[in-house]
């Protein structure tokens, strides 16, 4: 089996605080948010809905395409979540990972 890894957007709410981030374990990773387990940015702001993901093939280009979300304005991000979830619904019970 070919290994995948994600870029994904959390979000706090509806047009909140927003993180991205890159992983090859997707539902793992959702988990620590989730749980806080790691310090930081999303358990201090309360980030823990996955609002976009995007699945690569290579960690090469996910890694790419994290940096260059990372550098859009909040405008784009918000378009970009919501061509796809303009609902902004938690998007991790649709997963397959």
């Amino acid at each position: 089996m070919e290994k995948k890894f994600y870029v994904y957007i959390l979000a706090s709410q509806r047009k909140g605080t927003l993180y991205v981030g890159v992983t090859s374990d997707l539902a793992r990773r959702l988990e620590e948010h989730r749980t806080g387990a790691v310090p930081g940015f999303t358990s201090q702001y309360g980030v823990k809905t996955l609002v976009h993901y995007e699945v690569y093939n290579d960690a090469e280009n996910a890694i790419l395409r994290e940096k260059r979300l990372k550098k859009w304005n909040r405008d784009w991000k918000i378009r970009l979540i919501e061509e796809g979830n303009p609902d902004w619904s938690d998007l991790h019970t649709t997963l397959n990972c």
